[in-house]
């Protein structure tokens, strides 16, 4: 059973939609954002969860409203249970985004029980050519998120292509400054802490160890099992316990929404053993940030940890 933190995940519980307000970037973009709600003229946009919901928000700009369904730190997006308000905004929605790979099983039924003629669907799994059993955490590769940037940005354009040119700017300002920092400390940690070894609780730190260069120690069975709430075998729980008092790895980073107490165990062992600690989460930190405000915020801890554990 999944563990989420910081409160304790109540499986079936039937939780509100949330309309998503993405705030802008310090930098001024080409069109106020909006969202939430139906505006005449706007494209209504759902997304299963905000972590895709922030993206599309923003690259929609004024020219749209997005409500996320998945929004709270302390809800697992694998056993959410959707509610009758979910379903009167899946059916009001001309574009729907939803994570796949197996992650939120719940949002493919929800679409097909409340159809709408005209209404496009995307799939990040099906974009990416990942099937169930794939990881599901493509919002930890850098790669996987430009990809869903141009497929929503194309997905705006087939809905309202008057407007064509507006959303090709707000792409260009969402890729060259919305993601600024974000692109540049990538950049800056592969290019000081690539190869370095870390261990991680989860596969979620998967896409993101590939993506900064960092050579993840953990053995594949223990991340699949934890991300999939399974038991982890005795083995790889031992591999884990020698890779910690052995100092194998530098830095351990865990999903502090999934903390199983194997993984407690090894957050403490790793503190006792003075190897840094740092978290992830699988929705937006707080809530109301947006992607790449979390993002940034999860690599500057990071990058910090790997200067403690290495000097560099």
């Amino acid at each position: 059973m999944r563990v989420m933190l910081p409160a304790p995940r109540v499986a079936g519980a039937a939780l509100a939609v949330t309309a998503l307000a993405v705030a802008g970037c310090a930098t001024v973009a080409p069109g106020s954002q909006a969202s939430g709600g139906d505006s005449p003229g706007k494209i209504p946009v759902v997304a299963a969860e905000n972590v895709w919901g922030s993206i599309a928000s923003q690259l929609g700009g004024s020219h749209v409203t997005e409500t996320s369904i998945v929004t709270s730190p302390s809800t697992d997006p694998h056993d959410y249970e959707p509610t009758a308000a979910d379903a009167r905004t899946i059916a009001s929605a001309k574009l729907v985004i939803i994570n796949g790979i197996g992650y939120d099983p719940w949002a493919p039924k929800l679409i097909s029980a409340n159809p709408v003629a005209g209404r496009t669907e995307l799939t990040v799994g099906s974009l990416l050519g990942l099937s169930d059993g794939s990881n599901p955490h493509q919002w930890y590769s850098a790669a996987s998120v430009r990809r869903v940037i141009s497929a929503i940005t194309a997905g705006y354009r087939r809905l309202d292509p008057a407007d064509a040119g507006y959303f090709t700017r707000r792409q260009h300002w969402f890729e060259a400054t919305a993601l600024a920092r974000y692109n540049r400390l990538i950049a800056q940690i592969q290019a000081r802490y690539a190869g370095t070894p870390v261990g991680a609780s989860e596969s979620i730190v998967s896409p993101l160890a590939a993506a900064l260069g960092l050579k993840l120690l953990t053995p594949p069975g223990f991340l699949t099992a934890i991300s999939e709430g399974s038991e982890p075998t005795a083995g790889d729980k031992a591999a884990i316990d020698r890779q910690i008092a052995s100092r194998q790895i530098k830095v351990y980073i865990y999903n502090r929404q999934n903390a199983t107490p194997d993984v407690a165990a090894q957050v403490k062992a790793a503190r006792a053993h003075h190897i840094p600690v740092t978290t992830v989460t699988e929705t937006l930190a707080p809530a109301g940030a947006t992607f790449e405000q979390w993002q940034v915020s999860q690599l500057q801890r990071l990058a910090a940890a790997l200067h403690r554990a290495t000097g560099r």
